[in-house]
């Protein structure tokens, strides 16, 4: 899939999973809302945003666990919505996927600038870091140990 679509995907999962946790709705219900107010959108798109959505909700004590263990002083109650949720994407595609570790923070923190405040980035980055410092050593290789 071209990097423009899993941008953009990455995008739309954020706005999904913020609306998500705002609203403290049930997931495709949720979903089925979010997407009304960006039809019409690529099938493609569509369906990795899902994934990853579903993909956070699936592994979500988990990732706020691993989120908060090394987020000194921020509980992530009191850490802010759209930085929260930046995170709980990233680190799901840091231990979960095979986006490269570097891309996968790289992406968080861009959309932490777009969509967060202007410490955003720096926050994400510091966090991300941490978290990536402690996946396997082949996970964290360039070429993902292969």
């Amino acid at each position: 899939m071209a990097a423009a679509k899993r941008t953009k995907a990455r995008e739309r999962a954020v706005q999904a999973l913020y609306q998500i946790d705002v609203a403290a709705t049930d997931l495709d219900e949720a979903l089925t809302r979010f997407w009304k107010s960006f039809e019409p959108v690529e099938r493609e798109v569509m369906e990795l945003t899902e994934g990853m959505v579903r993909g956070v909700a699936r592994h979500r004590r988990e990732i706020d666990d691993a989120i908060e263990s090394v987020s000194t002083h921020w509980r992530l109650d009191r850490m802010a919505k759209v930085d929260r949720n930046v995170l709980r994407l990233a680190v799901f595609e840091l231990r979960h996927g095979d986006t490269p570790v570097k891309v996968a923070i790289n992406e968080a923190i861009e959309l932490g600038k777009k969509f967060g405040s202007e410490s955003s980035g720096a926050f994400i980055n510091g966090v991300l870091d941490k978290i990536a410092g402690a996946l396997p050593a082949s996970r964290r290789e360039p070429d993902g140990g292969r």
